[in-house]
């Protein structure tokens, strides 16, 4: 078994697919920074590639780690199983990273920072190194993962980085696809993680690139959402059920004229769309929030507040409450037409509010007990 002493302190993991233009400049660049600055360090090249880069990683004596997945996330997922270091330290295996930055990302690891990440725009970069959809893309998501996650981090897709071993396990890490890069960001900052982020310099890769503009974007933005249920549920439920309820009241006690058209009861239609989407979607993200509380080991004190008076028992009561107000509406409609004699009625509104509050009050029920499903923890 090999001794703690004798393990590297820092692996240097290169992601690599048909990097064969590339790669002898990267090694080089990283062999050289570990003897001038006498790193104990180990490099691992990851590769699924189908040029000369295998050739190259085992000519140059380094760790390879052949697995021929596609995905920039396998790449890593894949060379963190043979990574012996303290310190993981990653960065594309193209030319565009300066692999003389390694000692200032480790300095921050040894400081007690658990993650370390690049800021290209806060550098020098290389006229040409970025595309111009990138330039406006990459801050772009950047922006977004600010908001949405209240961060100070302006190159969140940077791909050098570096994070301490310890640190890198808890995250679990997941994505296969360029998504990786955010959902390690994300999840360090959900895990508390004491972040740096420094300035580097950015340079013209070597060969052909592999990312897909518009698809890797989306990928990016997918991961946010789906681990913001603030902004992907909550905010758009909650506009739209407010819609929807100040609608319904101005249609059923009025016929407003809008540009000159005066509008009758089929509106109301479309409100009660609003109201019983937007409530269902106000739902999701609570159903979202209490899974990230019970399987992804977020804390949140709000929602512990919720829990203690959101139990299934009071929502039923309420759901059943609601239920119980439309069938008195139904009920009355219903009355109103047998003393008719069976005759025609105008109680369209009626029936619209009726119909919302049941469907309303059916979610509210259902809704208690999946959430009390969700709230099980592992």
């Amino acid at each position: 078994m090999e001794s703690e002493n004798n393990k590297p302190e820092i692996s240097i993991i290169l992601p690599c697919q048909n990097e064969a233009e590339a790669l002898p400049f990267c090694l080089k660049q990283i062999k050289k920074t570990i003897k001038e600055n006498s790193l104990n360090a180990e490099i691992i090249v990851s590769d699924s590639s189908t040029d000369k880069s295998p050739e190259i990683a085992k000519r140059e004596n380094v760790i390879l780690v052949k697995h021929d997945k596609d995905g920039y996330g396998v790449a890593y997922l894949e060379a963190f199983k043979f990574a012996k270091g303290k310190y993981i330290f990653m960065a594309d295996a193209d030319g565009t990273y300066d692999f003389a930055e390694i000692p200032n990302f480790l300095k921050y690891l040894r400081e007690g920072y658990d993650f370390v990440i690049g800021d290209r725009f806060s550098g020098k970069m290389e006229k040409g190194a970025m595309p111009f959809f990138h330039k406006l893309g990459n801050p772009l998501l950047s922006g977004t993962l600010r908001l949405f996650f209240g961060t100070t981090i302006k190159d969140s897709h940077c791909g050098m980085r570096a994070i301490s071993k310890k640190s890198l396990k808890n995250l679990n890490l997941q994505t296969t696809g360029m998504e990786f890069a955010s959902e390690m960001v994300i999840k360090a900052l959900k895990n508390n993680l004491k972040i740096k982020e420094l300035p580097i310099n950015y340079y013209k890769r070597k060969g052909k690139s592999k990312l897909k503009t518009f698809s890797d974007a989306w990928k990016h933005m997918r991961f946010m959402l789906l681990y913001s249920p603030l902004f992907l549920f909550f905010i758009p439920g909650f506009f739209m059920l407010l819609l929807g309820v100040l609608s319904m009241f101005w249609f059923y006690f009025g016929n407003p004229e809008i540009l000159g058209i005066k509008l009758f009861y089929h509106p109301m239609f479309f409100s009660s769309l609003l109201m019983i989407s937007g409530y269902q979607l106000i739902i999701f993200s609570v159903f979202a929030k209490t899974y990230s509380i019970t399987h992804l080991k977020e804390e949140s004190a709000f929602m512990d507040k919720i829990y203690k008076y959101l139990t299934i028992e009071r929502a039923s009561i309420l759901g059943f409450f609601i239920i119980f107000l439309g069938i008195i509406i139904y009920f009355f409609i219903l009355k109103k037409w047998l003393n008719s004699g069976f005759g025609e009625l105008n109680e369209i509104k009626n029936s619209i509010v009726a119909l919302t509050l049941i469907t309303t009050g059916i979610q509210t029920i259902f809704s208690s007990f999946m959430l009390s499903i969700l709230g099980i923890k592992k």
